[in-house]
């Protein structure tokens, strides 16, 4: 139930914010993400001019009696249409809410996740860890399919053409990458720790929350890749490219930047503090609420 107390919104002075309290976890988002996607969600009804909305007039938050743990799955969904990796039982807590908030079309794309769960377990054929690496080693081989969540940790994979696949949440953790192709490659939340990735190819791929500690990312070319929120403390970046970079939020706390190219990067709200970028190459980078406490520069 929308608990909706003491103050009243007119419908011609709805404001662009939003702030909600979903069982208690706060959220702010727009009436434009309510309402675009699912128009006849109930959330969109409430946030149109269909509906009169109340908000508690003290903290300005427009309470709603549900459990807050998948709302920002729900609002993920409403921005970009993208149905989360959560386990079988986790989309069965958020296709409840879903269907508490009428989204026809999240309840659509979490079925159809699970139906193809249930297929891919019915194959008979399935590779396991050693035959996909033993293809990728192949000097023939190039992987442009779907490789997310395969663990390929303490792996060879010297120059292998990772090129547009699928690696969203794969493990990389200490392999030997050196030379490989990850060009415009989905690798969120992927985990790289301790990775040698020495003059890999990154650019344009999509790095997302990605974990690179301890990393080796001499001479990589990270040019237009996206890498907000990336977790680089300590990783070395001497040479790396990352001219235009989307770097926004990611923590580059102990990382070495000697010579790297950050012309044009985004690295706002990035933290840089007491970081060496003396021989750094920053022009036009946006350094808009950058921790930079005592950087050198």
């Amino acid at each position: 139930m929308i608990f909706i107390s003491s103050f009243l919104m007119e419908d011609s002075n709805l404001p662009t914010l939003v702030r909600l309290s979903i069982g208690g976890k706060k959220f702010c988002t727009t009436i434009d993400t309510l309402t675009r996607r699912e128009p006849d969600s109930m959330l969109a009804a409430v946030f149109s001019s269909r509906h009169t909305v109340y908000q508690d007039s003290e903290k300005g938050y427009v309470f709603v009696d549900r459990d807050g743990k998948h709302f920002r799955h729900i609002l993920n969904w409403l921005r970009d249409g993208v149905v989360p990796t959560l386990t079988d039982s986790e989309y069965s807590e958020l296709i409840r809410e879903a269907e508490y908030y009428q989204l026809l079309g999240l309840i659509e794309g979490v079925s159809s996740v699970l139906n193809k769960r249930k297929e891919d377990e019915k194959s008979p054929a399935e590779l396991t860890r050693t035959d996909i690496i033993k293809c990728i080693q192949s000097e023939r081989v190039k992987f442009r399919g779907d490789l997310s969540l395969v663990d390929f940790s303490f792996a060879c994979l010297k120059n292998v053409f990772f090129s547009r696949a699928n690696l969203q949440c794969a493990k990389f953790r200490d392999v030997d990458a050196v030379g490989s192709n990850f060009h415009n490659a989905t690798l969120r939340e992927c985990e790289f720790t301790g990775a040698n990735l020495r003059g890999a190819l990154l650019a344009g791929a999509n790095l997302q929350s990605a974990n690179l500690q301890d990393a080796s990312l001499i001479d990589c070319s990270f040019c237009v890749a996206d890498l907000r929120s990336a977790h680089l403390q300590s990783a070395d970046l001497t040479d790396a490219n990352l001219e235009g970079a989307n770097l926004e939020g990611a923590n580059l706390k102990g990382a070495k930047l000697s010579n790297a190219n950050l012309k044009g990067a985004n690295l706002q709200r990035a933290y840089l503090r007491h970081v060496n970028l003396r021989d750094t190459h920053l022009e036009g980078a946006k350094l808009d609420g950058a921790n930079l406490l005592g950087a050198i520069r």
